[in-house]
């Protein structure tokens, strides 16, 4: 049973959530927000899942001031008192039922806050811009609201360095495996986009870079109407095989992390990265058809996570 804790600050928000309350709505929301990362949660230890749970959550509601129900009145001050909120959750004083999980997660493992500014800037960009023109520019935005949750995440699940002697050999252990959690989260982020490329036209929104369209003669008009011919598909083609190749690189990096983890990591990595190959099954149309998982192949994946996580 996870023991939480009992300072003398966190006794004293009878106005708010418990603790036991905030972690159960955190659970909530990642199982029903996030389906597939939140299976792969389940096969953490029970003190590790439920700060995840924490983060998720506190992601979910982030990204849901831009781009959700609450986005058509979401300005740059809402997001000015939100970095505030931030700050004071981070010193100690939740200021909703979400945020209780994470002050008692601070308390238990050594986050930074820097990844959750970096992330509210992320939804800054959201705010002013609804095309990028090159995956640099992309590739920062995707750093900002996805890379960053690996770089939370990756202060959860924790760095094995007992193999490691020498202090050179462990500095290097460890930025192998933050690099490779930033290019996990990336690498679920341009997922992301690529299934969701006709719900985001229908917003106005276009995330592939404009330069690449061109690159494949393919227009924004094109793209508007959700138009699917070779160059379409050479343009996919293009754009899964750089999702691929973050994939590869978060792959790197599971082995630097602490035994516990592995598992869920290789779990939550396999899940997600075979909604690439569902875009491919639906001959590339992500205007009309939802790229998904079902749950038996996902069930499948357990397994074989679970022997990667062993040998490699």
């Amino acid at each position: 049973m996870l023991q939480l804790s009992n300072s003398p600050r966190m006794r004293t928000l009878a106005s708010i959530a418990s603790i036991e309350d905030s972690y159960q709505l955190c659970r909530q929301i990642t199982a029903k927000y996030a389906k597939t990362f939140y299976l792969g949660t389940l096969l953490m230890s029970e003190a590790k899942r439920t700060a995840i749970w924490a983060i998720y959550a506190w992601c979910r509601r982030t990204d849901e001031l831009v781009d959700g129900s609450m986005a058509a009145i979401t300005t740059p001050e809402t997001l000015d008192r939100y970095s505030q909120q931030l700050e004071s959750v981070f010193a100690g004083n939740p200021v909703e039922d979400q945020d209780v999980a994470l002050v008692d997660t601070l308390q238990r493992f050594k986050l930074d806050i820097q990844p959750f500014r970096d992330m509210i800037a992320g939804q800054r960009m959201d705010l002013y811009r609804s095309r990028y023109e090159t995956f640099e520019e992309l590739n920062l935005y995707c750093y900002r609201v996805a890379g960053t949750v690996g770089l939370m995440s990756l202060a959860v699940m924790g760095i094995d360095t007992s193999l490691q002697t020498a202090p050179w050999d462990r500095q290097q252990l460890v930025k192998d495996t933050t690099e490779a959690a930033i290019a996990l989260g990336i690498a679920n982020q341009l997922t992301n986009i690529l299934r969701d490329v006709g719900e985001d036209a229908r917003r106005g929104r276009i995330y592939l870079p404009l330069a690449e369209l061109a690159l494949f003669n393919y227009t924004e008009e094109d793209l508007l109407k959700g138009v699917i011919d070779e160059r379409w598909r050479e343009l996919m083609r293009f754009q899964i095989q750089r999702a691929r190749k973050f994939y590869d690189e978060a792959e790197k990096g599971i082995c630097g992390l602490s035994a516990d983890a592995r598992w869920p990591v290789w779990s939550a990595l396999m899940l997600y990265s075979q909604i690439l190959p569902a875009i491919e099954r639906n001959q590339y149309d992500v205007f009309t058809k939802r790229a998904y998982v079902p749950t038996p192949r996902k069930l499948v994946s357990l397994p074989v996570a679970w022997l990667r996580a062993q040998a490699l």
